[in-house]
């Protein structure tokens, strides 16, 4: 048994016979160090291996703790990732959606014949002509003006009192959330995620090397808030990177009931919200959901959006409601990107000043939702007996869960073969929790071609469950 194991049993045992009560601080490194002959580094491993499974906390400049007994006995499904190593994968299975040849299911983007190509180039064209070489400096970080003052009034519309200096324009909304994440963050903090997960945020925590603790989120009422307290009460938490608006990939929206105890409850414990909200344009019903910012009185949610994927996926403009975080992630964004392209952000401001962005909104839900209607139907008639299909209400995405004995990273390379892409599961989580499941894209053209690929995968979920049973 290694060195720091056998530190780490002793301290267990001792913690469960009582020796070192809940809230008490233990032997400081250097003590244990002096006391058990061993080496700084081999101490400090074995302390921070158990403050990642919840026996002791860390205090800064204080020391570590026993946490709460309750806690440390309490058994709790939150996974806990040191390293997150999830890149490779990812960059594979987004490289096959781009051939025109492949039926693109795995798609995360929805179909770009849906955005009005047409009026956003005449909004272009119309900011092009009235360029000047000064416009460049006038669209540096944070941003357009009018963009941001039309996006403040935006939210203004939804109840949402923002300034918009408050509101910092990125290239996209994967650059907002990975400033925001790194502006609350250093090297080895702890981040809350969820559990799937979408993958920016497990690739933002492997680039900067971060510890993710994923909270279950349910495909019916969204994030185990239970759970989430019990690893604030655990670990110290810097951040959490959540989305509370058609999660990608279960398509769950919270209520608002629970949106409010969730802002309460991070406020509580004093950890900023990083809000992924870039599909809250594509929601279904009457009433449009308020996104969690709706909630935060003390400007600890700093909520990121995007154009990419209700207007327009080519121009690469988001924005992040960052709030007392806006100057700093402006600093971060000039010694990265520098600034978002000054004649996206000019035409987009164009093309918001008038109604036809809500117009194209109202089109766009219409398609969507019909779409995945007739692609659920399709699903339903070739899953296996024990499948789910998550209950989407809107968006553009469908989750599969099959029976365990069906791995879909076997099924995702078997269908590429057959000219079809999926989202297999283990692209959702930094472990194999999720090898049953995958994320379908319901966006594209429902068409013949389509139809004949549900029947292909109807086909190769059938094999693969044969196969398990031999």
């Amino acid at each position: 048994m290694a060195k720091y194991q056998r530190l780490m049993d002793e301290i267990q045992q001792q913690i469960e016979a009582g020796i070192w009560l809940p809230g008490t601080r233990l032997p400081s490194l250097r003590q244990q160090v002096a006391q058990q002959g061993l080496s700084l580094m081999t101490v400090l491993h074995a302390y921070e291996l158990l403050e990642s499974q919840g026996w002791i906390v860390s205090r800064p400049q204080s020391g570590y703790y026993v946490a709460p007994r309750a806690l440390a006995s309490a058994p709790l499904s939150v996974t806990i990732s040191e390293q997150v190593d999830i890149n490779d994968f990812v960059f594979d299975v987004l490289q096959a959606t781009r051939d025109p040849a492949i039926v693109p299911f795995g798609s995360a983007f929805p179909d770009p014949a849906l955005f009005p190509q047409r009026q956003l180039m005449r909004s272009l064209a119309n900011v092009s002509h009235q360029l000047t070489p000064t416009d460049a400096l006038h669209n540096l970080p944070p941003g357009n003006a009018t963009l941001r003052q039309l996006l403040a009034q935006r939210y203004a519309r939804q109840g949402i009192t923002l300034s918009p200096d408050e509101i910092v324009i990125t290239s996209g909304a994967l650059e907002a959330l990975n400033l925001s994440l790194q502006s609350l963050t250093e090297p080895g903090d702890y981040v809350v995620i969820e559990q799937p997960s979408f993958y920016g945020a497990l690739q933002a925590i492997e680039r900067l090397k971060l510890k993710a603790l994923a909270i279950p989120v349910d495909a019916q009422n969204g994030i185990d808030l239970v759970q989430l307290e019990e690893a604030l009460q655990r670990w110290p938490v810097k951040a959490c990177w959540l989305m509370t608006t058609l999660h990608n990939p279960l398509g769950v929206t919270l209520s608002a009931e629970r949106k409010q105890q969730l802002v309460a409850l991070l406020a509580r414990y004093q950890v900023p919200m990083i809000e992924d909200d870039v599909y809250a344009e594509l929601w279904s019903g009457d009433t449009p959901p308020l996104p969690a910012k709706a909630w935060d009185r003390q400007g600890n949610v700093l909520h990121c959006g995007s154009f990419s994927k209700s207007l327009v996926a080519g121009f690469r403009v988001g924005w992040v409601a960052a709030g007392q975080h806006a100057q700093r992630i402006q600093r971060l964004q000039l010694m990265s990107t520098l600034s978002t392209s000054a004649p996206m952000q000019l035409a987009l401001a164009d093309f918001l000043a008038t109604r036809r962005y809500d117009t194209h909104l109202k089109r766009l839900r219409q398609i969507l939702a019909k779409r995945q209607q007739m692609v659920r139907q399709a699903l339903l008639k070739v899953l296996p007996a024990q499948a789910t299909l998550s209950e989407a209400r809107g968006g553009y995405f469908l989750w599969v869960t099959l029976p365990d004995s069906i791995n879909t990273t076997q099924l995702y390379q078997q269908a590429l073969a057959q000219g079809i892409s999926i989202a297999p599961g283990q692209l959702f989580s930094a472990g194999e929790q999720f090898s049953h499941c995958f994320r379908l894209n319901t966006a594209w053209p429902w068409d013949t071609r389509a139809e004949a690929a549900i029947e292909t995968l109807g086909k190769l979920m059938a094999q693969g469950q044969t196969r398990a049973a031999s």
